[in-house]
This record gives C-alpha cells, sequence and structure tokens, in this order.
C-alpha cells in the first residue's frame, strides 16, 4: 500500500498497519489485515536478526579520532592537503570543549610581556573565528555548533561520523591497522582501515588501546629541572570544570538549591586572589575538580560533585546578600559534561618541557606555537581551599616553538596525536593545552598525516627526511611557528625583476616576498597603501607559467577575537569580521602584452586567499584591491605565484 493511499483507508487500516495500539485479536478488525502491512514492514522482518548492530568498512587515509577543535583542523588540513578522511566524533555537535556542550573560550596567545601583548594564531583556526563572526553576530553556542559543522561538511574529501566512539583497536608490529568504531544513533560499527591515525581526543582511548605509550600526573622537578614542577612526582592532573550562563530577567527572582549542593565556604574560599566572583554572567573556571588516581575512570562521579559545588557556590551568590548584582539574575544554562584540562599524555620521540618553554627554545622541527602563561591549575579544585585556584607561574616574553617530535607516538610507528594529549610534560601542558594552541597543532598533523599517506612513510621518516617540505607546506597554510621564514622555491614571486605598488603609506612592498607573514615585535613584514583602490604588481624579464597566486591579507592579529558567554569581554575587539581584511579584489595576467583577468575574489572572508586560475603565460602579474570590511587603507603579509 502506498503511503498516501493509507491514510485515506480509515481506522481499520491503521490499526492493521499497527500504529495504534492494538486491543484484542487484529483478526476480528479485519479479515485481509496481512495485504495491509507496509512494504517497508514486510522488509523489516526479512532483515530482523539477533544482532542488531549494522557493519560497514571505511578504507581512508587518514583517520582522526577526536572531533574537538584540533580534531577539526587536523581533518581539514588533511583533506585540503588531498588525503581521504574520515571524522570520528563521539558527541552530537563537532567543537569539544569549545561546543556549546561545554562552552570553553577558544583562547589563544595573550597576555606576553611585551609590546604586542596578542600573538594571534592563524591558519585554520582564525578561519573558524572569523566565519563564526560572519554567520553568528548574535554569539550563539548552539550555532557556532552549526559553524563548525559547516566548516568541516564542505570539505569533500571528509566522511563526518557524529555520535560515534571507538570501541576497539587491532594493532601488529607496533602499527594501527584498524579502528572499530560504533555509531550510537545507527547502530553501525565502522572497521576503519588507514595507513595513518591521529587521536584529538583528548582522553586518547584509541592511542592508549593501541598500546601507545603514556604518562598521567605530574613530573618530579628533577627529572626536567624544571623550577615549578613538585618535588616528588605525583598523579594530580589538572581539573575538570562546569560552566554556566545567565539571564537578567528585569525582577527578582528567587533561587533554590537543588538537594545535593555542597556548601560553599565562601570565607575561606574568597581569600585567594584568583578565586573571586567578579561577575555573575558566564560561570567560574576555578569550579574544578581533578583525581589522583584516574580522572577518567572517575569522570561521573567528578561530574555529580562538580554540580553539587557549583549549585552551593551560585546559592551563595545569590541568597549570601553580599552580590545585590545577582538579585534579578537566573541561570539560563549550566553544563552537563565537564571540560577536561588534563589525562593521558602520550610519549612522543620529545617531550616538550618547562624549560623549553620559558627558553624559547628553537626547533628545527618546529610547526606550531604558544604563548598562554604557565597557568597550573591546584591539585583537588575547590575542595582543597588550601592552595591558590591557579599558580599562574609565569608569563611569556615571546611564544615559544612545539616541535614536530612532540606530535607522534614513539613506539606506535602510524600514530600522531593534537591537543592536551601531546608529548609534553605537566608543567609545559599548563600552557599548551588551550584551544588556539591546540588548532595549531592539528593543522600540523593533519598536514603530516597527508604527506605520510602520501609518501607511504611514517611521522617519524616524514620528520627524518622531509621536515623542512612539512613547514613549508603548513607556512603557505597560513600556519606560524617563530624563527622559520618561508623558503619555498618554487614560489614564483621570489624570483620578480620588480614588485611595485601604486602607493604605499607604510612597510614595503619587498617585505611580501620575505616569508614571514605577520608583523614582529621589533619588525615590520607588510606593505599598506595609502587609500582604497590600490595596485599591486610583480614583473619578470621572461616569460613564466602560472596557475595560481596566494596571498595573505591584514586581520589585526595583535586583537583578540573569540566569542564569550559574557559580552562584556568582547569591549576590546571587533565582533565582526576584520574591518582591516581585503573585501573585494580581482588578480589579472598580462599575456602577450595584455590584461587577463585570471580571477577575483567578493566578500573575502580570509586571510589567506588562493585564486587558482587555468595555466597562463605571463610577464607580470597584477592585483587590483578595491576595498576592506571598514579599514581605510589596504594592507598585506605576503603574496606567491605558482
Amino acid at each position: 500500500m502506498k503511503r498516501r493511499d493509507f491514510f485515506k483507508k480509515g481506522t481499520k487500516g491503521v490499526v492493521a498497519a499497527s500504529l495504534f495500539p492494538i486491543m484484542g485479536d487484529i483478526s476480528a478488525q479485519t479479515s485481509n489485515s496481512k495485504n495491509l502491512l507496509f512494504k517497508e514492514e514486510e522488509a523489516l522482518k526479512k532483515t530482523l536478526k539477533k544482532d542488531p548492530i549494522h557493519r560497514k568498512n571505511l578504507k581512508v587515509d587518514v583517520a582522526v579520532i577526536g572531533g574537538g577543535m584540533s580534531g577539526i583542523s587536523a581533518a581539514v588540513s588533511a583533506a585540503r592537503n588531498g588525503a581521504k578522511v574520515v571524522l570520528v566524533q563521539d558527541r552530537p555537535v563537532l567543537g569539544g570543549n569549545a561546543s556549546s556542550e561545554m562552552r570553553v573560550t577558544v583562547n589563544g596567545v595573550k597576555n606576553l610581556s611585551n609590546k604586542h601583548k596578542i600573538e594571534r594564531e592563524t591558519g585554520i583556526v582564525e578561519e573558524l573565528l572569523i566565519e563564526n563572526w560572519h554567520y553568528n553576530p548574535q554569539e550563539s553556542y548552539h550555532v557556532w555548533d552549526h559553524v563548525l559543522y559547516n566548516y568541516v561538511i564542505r570539505e569533500k574529501n571528509i566522511t563526518l561520523l557524529l555520535n560515534t566512539t571507538a570501541l576497539d583497536v587491532e594493532v601488529s608490529k607496533n602499527k594501527i591497522k584498524s579502528v572499530v568504531c560504533r555509531q550510537l544513533t545507527t547502530e553501525t560499527d565502522f572497521t576503519i582501515k588507514a595507513p595513518i591515525f591521529i587521536d584529538c581526543s583528548g582522553d586518547g582511548f584509541m592511542a592508549a588501546s593501541a598500546g601507545a605509550e603514556f604518562r598521567q600526573g605530574r613530573e618530579g622537578k628533577a627529572e626536567f629541572n624544571e623550577q615549578f614542577a613538585p618535588d616528588e612526582p605525583d598523579g594530580w592532573v589538572m581539573g575538570d570544570c562546569i560552566m554556566m550562563s545567565t539571564k537578567d530577567m528585569g525582577k527578582p527572582v528567587p533561587f533554590h538549591a537543588p538537594d545535593y549542593a555542597i556548601p560553599f565556604d565562601a570565607e575561606k574560599a574568597l581569600k585567594d586572589k584568583h578565586r573571586k566572583i567578579k561577575q555573575v554572567k558566564e560561570g567560574f573556571w576555578w569550579v574544578e575538580l581533578s583525581s589522583d588516581v584516574d580522572i577518567i575512570g572517575e569522570r561521573d562521579e567528578i561530574r555529580h560533585r562538580l554540580l553539587a559545588h557549583f549549585y552551593g557556590v551560585w546559592d551563595h551568590v545569590k541568597n549570601s546578600g553580599d552580590f545585590p548584582e545577582a538579585e534579578n539574575v537566573a541561570l539560563d544554562w549550566i553544563g552537563s559534561i565537564p571540560g577536561r584540562r588534563e589525562s593521558r599524555r602520550f610519549m612522543g620521540d620529545y617531550i616538550l618541557n618547562e624549560r623549553d618553554l620559558l627558553e624559547a627554545r628553537h626547533f628545527d622541527d618546529a610547526v606550531a606555537f604558544g604563548g598562554w602563561s604557565l597557568d597550573e591549575h591546584c591539585p583537588g579544585g575547590i575542595e582543597n581551599l588550601d592552595e591558590p585556584a591557579s599558580y599562574f607561574h609565569s608569563r611569556f616574553k615571546e611564544v615559544y616553538q612545539v616541535p614536530f617530535r612532540s606530535l607522534y607516538s614513539r613506539n606506535i610507528e602510524n600514530l600522531l596525536f593534537a591537543g592536551r594529549n601531546v608529548s609534553v610534560t605537566h608543567m609545559a601542558l599548563s600552557s599548551t593545552r588551550i584551544i588556539g594552541t591546540c588548532c595549531m597543532m592539528g593543522q600540523a598533523v593533519g598536514t603530516a598525516g597527508a604527506m605520510c599517506a602520501e609518501k607511504g612513510v611514517s611521522p617519524r621518516k616524514l620528520y627524518q627526511k622531509n621536515i623542512n617540505e612539512l613547514q613549508e607546506q603548513l607556512l603557505r597554510d597560513d600556519s606560524y611557528f617563530p624563527n622559520r621564514p618561508a623558503k619555498d622555491k618554487n614560489d614564483k614571486a621570489k624570483s620578480a625583476s620588480l614588485i611595485f605598488a601604486s602607493s604605499t603609506s607604510s612597510g614595503d612592498v619587498k617585505n611580501l616576498t620575505n616569508g614571514v607573514g605577520r608583523d614582529l615585535v621589533d619588525k615590520i613584514n607588510h606593505w599598506q597603501s595609502s587609500g582604497l583602490n590600490a595596485e599591486l604588481q610583480l614583473e619578470w624579464s621572461r616569460p613564466q607559467k602560472f596557475t595560481s597566486v596566494e596571498m595573505k591579507f591584514d586581520t589585526n592579529l595583535q586583537r583578540n577575537m573569540m566569542m564569550h558567554k559574557n559580552p562584556a569581554k568582547n569591549k576590546n575587539q571587533v565582533t565582526a569580521v576584520p574591518p582591516e581584511l581585503v573585501k573585494d579584489f580581482t588578480v589579472e595576467a598580462r599575456v602577450n602584452g595584455q590584461w587577463k583577468e585570471v580571477g577575483k575574489k567578493e566578500y573575502n572572508l580570509t586571510r589567506l586567499v588562493k585564486i587558482n586560475f587555468n595555466e597562463v603565460k605571463a610577464t607580470a602579474i597584477r592585483l587590483k584591491l578595491k576595498n576592506t570590511h571598514g579599514k581605510e587603507n589596504i594592507r598585506m603579509y605576503e603574496i606567491r605565484c605558482y
């Protein structure tokens, strides 16, 4: 029976099809019930079996487990570099700690002890933040979830599996052969085979199940000569926390704490200068709990105790009389999943430590940077009021490098990782765990994973033989690591006999080919026009073959642009597409003495723009830069021609 006909048959048809509860014997209601079954029901009867799990096989180049911000960065960078990718996420939304389920701010390098203070991360994480202000000016975390979703699924090389968790790992001769993942919403087990696996899941179940070596807890002071480490090693890790947001109801709103709330010892707790209640809008990061035994195995107990402590704190805010500003404020959202700072840290060929960060050590395999302070949260969290909420041991004068050797396993040959589970000490993690830094690591391992799959080599072999190629690709894709300018021999802009602009108000057009895609604290690396409708031109003495022109524009990397739960924190940032960013422009090539338009961009949203076109043989390339998203001058940091 066709569905549209079904609803015309009356109650007997409905009852016979078992959509309503059936009272008594169905044969008493219709003599022809067998013919009234849906075709779908008949087909389902044939497929019923004792084992309800469906089984599918996936074969890809790179498998990324974990769809937080580092996993998104890894999957997208691998896909853009030509790899077939599967991204596995155990939640219904992407973003991990940054998603609507936990709402941790996408912080990055800030509070540096130099005149820049902020040194924002570029590449994929910046693209995401700009797109969020474009699609989500209302600052909705639920819309942010879908900005991330859109960003991932539009990559044709990515297969996304949401609500899917790793169950089992097959390992042979120190290599992961396959991972079995179950998608709970479809009762489907996926067996994923790939030459390269990347664990960005935070806790690292896949990596641990594969036998990858890891640490958990704090190293003692002597092992790495870390001045802020404890005298002796122990099992403590930084804690989980619960966030919240509130709504002003415009009238007094009472609050009644749930039965399980734990009273807040405000007198003792608030003596700590960091454990303060300065606002009543977005929660308190110091409502956190840890473990010195097994923070993963105890997670559900920790979640319950966190909620109990949070409601105790909020009861104090609402009912102590000490916070009259909270009288009209009601809770609007409370997290049900704790945001996690630390658990397993998988060991690579190098363990990044506190001294590397403080001394800004240079690594020949640098692939990312960081600069958040050494922000070590106290053992025990809110249940340990004898210690400060965080030690904030030290700020940095300059950003530090993250080496590639800290992003792959030293004993599982085809395993990379990014995020808070990388090869660092506990003290180093107090800085590297910040989301912006994790995203840069994700972009690095995604690019590396694609290269490993294409070349048929392990990450260690890639480091030994192709680290320069990896660094060059990352720099080309708008990553950054200090003291390593781009030196791509294939970039024809570097061989131009002449480069000039219609006007200059700051910097020099020659800066656009020096390989440094941002201004440094003590050095300008940009060219800036005087006014809009500017032109930039490159000349070659002989005709060259061109198929692309790539540019890096200005988005003001010394200004924050993350989304906050508390809009008051937006006062020093722009809550829109950066006004400095070039909006509309065209690219022209001079072919046989005539200018020919080979590409254009309208309503540009990215700092890095790659214009690809059919091959032309030309003696010059010209950009016509029409306008910006608000600023009066055009500023660029790099131009490349291929």
